[in-house]
């Protein structure tokens, strides 16, 4: 298990971001099962899923552009109280007066600020571990930070459904989702002194700092290559999500509770994944990328020939540590590759993948288990993502190697910190 943090702030962010998670799953379950229930249609279901992701990715990056370029304080804060006053109107829809336009509109404007609170904090917990990291230790003090994140959220995923789950059938969506909102305004208060803007590096606008941001993705091949592959990566991992019930409970004939068990177990996976990336903060990222990504593919495809429950959830268990471990390593990645000043920027690209390269694998899933089976959606998925793997042996081979770029004497320091970034992703494997 990972030591907590000694800086203040930093427990603080780790607090912030455990409760945001948990209550996250809250309003999860709550919306999902209070959709179903005043539709009682599946599509409406997807709608839900589809708006809290596709708009939000698309907006994420230029509202977190725009919250770094403010001066005013607090900005952080005001994500989460603008996600508490949407998850609130929610919960009165629910109550009193059903509308699904205005439930998607209201995902939407949560599912926007959510996206935007998330790069911003991960990027001050990553700013907070550099600045208070001994000298000559500030990734390793950046990966443990990620590795009390991801286990705070690991465990999240293994309690939060379960809990959320209990709250919704014992007193209704409306209440859970209350709950989801007291969790916001929470978040806001233990983050008020956190501000998200990073160091001036020249920008005078919010489309200047999201140039430069495209310039550095630009300039750093591999970093541009690392995350058009997770994207894609993300794609085949997520396909199989729309085919899990069929599965567990028409190839399998193991019923609601096989689904349900599949599930558990990966999420238990996911937890040893985090703590096996926890204690091996200080070894190579390579491997961790590499081999958690063939662990998710090699459980699909252990699914797709799995004859029992039992199999199937010894392959859920592979692929969740294979989960556990590929996520924080890739945002590690990301981050020793990334300037300081342009880390929330950067964040907020994969946010983006997390939420819009799902929606295109549950389309792709849904597809070829309508061709096809669910055991032949999950062969398809799992030999994607294990050809995945290749890819991202090749660029942590350094195949895709960063130019040298030397700042001119005059240049600002926000320049001078991309220069040297940039000269560590050319010297140094990830």
């Amino acid at each position: 298990m990972p030591s907590l943090p000694k800086s203040p702030r930093l427990r603080r962010i780790l607090l912030a971001y455990t409760v945001n998670q948990l209550g996250t799953w809250f309003g999860y379950v709550a919306l999902a099962i209070g959709v179903y229930h005043h539709t009682h249609s599946a599509l409406a279901v997807a709608g839900l899923f589809i708006a809290a992701r596709l708009l939000p990715a698309l907006l994420t990056p230029v509202l977190v552009a725009l919250v770094e370029f403010s001066e005013r304080r607090g900005g952080l804060s005001r994500l989460y109280v603008v996600e508490a006053g949407a998850v609130l109107g929610l919960a009165a829809l629910m109550l009193w007066h059903f509308s699904l336009v205005g439930v998607l509109i209201l995902v939407a404007i949560d599912g926007t600020a959510a996206l935007t609170a998330n790069s911003l904090l991960r990027a001050a917990a990553a700013h907070t571990a550099e600045v208070e990291a001994p000298a000559g230790a500030v990734e390793t003090a950046q990966r443990e930070t990620n590795a009390a994140l991801n286990v705070a959220f690991t465990a999240t995923v293994a309690l939060g459904p379960a809990a959320a789950g209990v709250v919704v059938t014992a007193a209704g969506s409306p209440l859970a989702l209350l709950v989801d909102a007291v969790s916001f305004l929470a978040c806001g208060a233990l983050l008020l002194d956190v501000r998200p803007q990073t160091p001036d590096a020249g920008e005078t606008s919010v489309r200047a700092r999201l140039r430069a941001a495209w310039e550095h993705l630009q300039t750093v091949p591999q970093l541009r290559g690392l995350l058009l592959t997770e994207a894609l990566a993300v794609v085949f991992f997520a396909s199989v999500e729309p085919v899990e019930v069929l599965y567990a409970e028409a190839t399998l004939r193991a019923g609601s509770w096989g689904f349900g068990l599949l599930v558990a177990v990966w999420g238990v996976g996911m937890v040893l994944g985090s703590i096996v990336f926890a204690r091996a903060v200080r070894r190579p990222l390579k491997p961790m990328l590499t081999w958690g990504t063939l662990a998710v593919g090699l459980s699909y495809i252990g699914f797709a020939a799995a004859p029992t429950l039992a199999v199937a959830c010894a392959a859920a268990l592979v692929g969740g540590v294979g989960n556990g471990v590929q996520w924080p390593a890739l945002i590690s990645a990301v981050q020793q590759m990334t300037p300081r000043e342009l880390l929330g920027r950067l964040m907020s690209s994969v946010e983006a993948i997390g939420a819009l390269c799902p929606a295109l694998g549950f389309a792709l899933g849904g597809a070829i288990t309508q061709l096809s089976s669910p055991r032949t959606a999950m062969l398809c998925a799992g030999l994607a993502a294990t050809g995945m793997t290749a890819l991202f042996l090749r660029i942590a081979r350094g195949d895709l190697t960063a130019p040298r770029v030397e700042p001119p004497p005059s240049a600002p320091v926000g320049v001078a910190s991309l220069a040297h970034r940039v000269e560590i992703a050319e010297n140094e494997s990830f």
